[in-house]
């Protein structure tokens, strides 16, 4: 099944607007960077891959694009990027919590670095980007859009780190939409299904794992990083003013399904 062509470029929801992306450097990060960017956002991208991060930088519009090294996992770090990014642009609007990475195995197979190294990145990230930007996003009025994942809705065989780390970040949404909305702060997460990135590029060349994937997803594919990012702003938008505490799934129609096989 072919993938929808999406050109935001009528779009210009956010052309007064400083969005922050984590992860921005590659894969769903990049692409909601770009997304913001085309819609006329001034966008600080973040992300500890150098190279890559420079790449995503030069490519965009440099009026209106900074980029920060930044490892999520290290509050310091998270806090620097924030005050980047208001010495740079003078406010934040919207802060995407993209970064995140993965350690295969069961319980009994990853080992207690991978745990808390996944935990750091996932969930610590989460909340540090949070708490340095809610005064400045109280200030404008702005808005939250974590990265889940339907591993965080479900469980998956042999991920039990990634898994925990997703469904923290899902539950954490809830109750920071909760907590924040007084405040004049909407949060909320997308929660996609497998997504074409580098990080499951080795998933990519076993056919029959993609085949697997196919028969489960009612739409019969994986996502691409353009969907996703394409949820992810309108979340952020106006359209999505009356919207918090939402957990997004953007999977194609997976959890439609009570996980019986197709008749």
């Amino acid at each position: 099944m072919p993938t929808p062509s999406l050109n935001p470029s009528h779009l210009k929801r956010f052309s007064d607007k400083v969005v922050v992306v984590t992860g921005a450097a590659s894969g769903i990060g990049e692409a909601t960077a770009r997304r913001f960017s085309d819609e006329g956002a001034k966008v600080l991208l973040a992300d500890r891959n150098v190279a890559n991060l420079v790449r995503v930088l030069d490519s965009l519009p440099v009026e209106r694009t900074a980029a920060r090294e930044t490892d999520v996992s290290v509050q310091a770090q998270v806090k620097g990027m924030i005050e980047f990014a208001i010495e740079r642009f003078g406010k934040i609007d919207v802060l995407v919590n993209d970064a995140g990475i993965h350690a295969a195995g069961d319980v009994t197979e990853v080992t207690p670095d991978d745990w808390q190294r996944v935990m750091a990145t996932n969930v610590d990230g989460v909340f540090f980007g949070a708490r340095e930007a809610v005064p400045h996003l109280q200030k404008s009025g702005g808005t939250i859009v974590n990265v889940a994942s339907v591993s965080g809705l479900g469980g998956d065989w042999g991920m039990s780190a990634y898994n925990t780390s997703k469904g923290a970040v899902v539950n954490l949404t809830r109750v920071l939409a909760m907590d924040l909305a007084a405040k004049g702060v909407r949060v909320n997460a997308v929660c996609p299904t497998f997504t074409h990135t580098a990080m499951t590029a080795d998933m990519e060349d076993d056919a029959a794992l993609m085949q697997k994937f196919a028969e489960r997803i009612p739409l019969g594919r994986g996502a691409q990083a353009v969907e996703i990012a394409a949820a992810i702003a309108f979340l952020a938008s106006p359209d999505a003013g009356f919207i918090t505490g939402v957990n997004l799934p953007v999977d194609g129609g997976l959890t439609a399904s009570n996980g019986q096989p197709a008749q």
